[in-house]
């Protein structure tokens, strides 16, 4: 007998801080959202994973939220009130963890697998950039910064041959972690 997850995403932005002003509630991707509020400074995440946008079609700064209650942008470590498009996360279910980062362009240099979250990778690897990575199973934030930092960038499956692939302009990433609903 199999068993299905019904999994339940939904998110609501609201234009004014403290959950105030015109609010949109979404639950599906959606690719551009500057028809349903002009500017976002709170969100609740009330089911699901969700990576955010600052532009419109996926473009832009990148905010991966869970569930919870975000007053203002700067909990999410927003940079402004500019929220123009998000995506569900669908990869996070699962007790698997992997991804191997490499030192170099398209796979090349060292190379090492991780599972777990990584809140140096200076300190953790003695790598000073990250610059390709193959995500082998789950979902994975990189952040810019040591100590979950800076800018971040959501990877799903998949194999990343230069920094650009996950929307990175260099290959600094300080740090890394495992995107989970719970």
């Amino acid at each position: 007998m199999k068993c299905f997850l019904i999994l339940f995403s939904k998110i609501i932005f609201y234009e004014d801080k403290n959950f105030q002003g015109r609010c949109y509630e979404c639950s599906s991707d959606c690719p551009d959202l500057h028809s349903y509020f002009s500017r976002c400074n709170s969100i609740r995440v009330e089911g699901g994973c969700w990576v955010l946008y600052e532009r419109p079609n996926y473009m832009g700064y990148q905010y991966v939220l869970n569930r919870g209650e975000y007053p203002d942008y700067q909990r999410w470590m927003g940079f402004n009130d500019s929220i123009k498009s998000c995506r569900v996360i669908r990869n996070i279910y699962g007790n698997v963890y992997k991804i191997r980062i490499y030192e170099r362009p398209e796979f090349a240099g060292q190379m090492v697998e991780h599972m777990e979250d990584c809140p140096s990778v200076l300190d953790t690897f003695k790598f000073r950039e990250i610059n390709s990575c193959v995500v082998v199973d789950g979902a994975w934030v990189f952040f810019e910064q040591p100590t979950y930092k800076g800018r971040q960038y959501f990877l799903d499956r998949g194999e990343y041959r230069r920094c650009t692939d996950w929307g990175a302009t260099s290959p600094a990433v300080g740090s890394f972690r495992r995107i989970t609903e719970f």
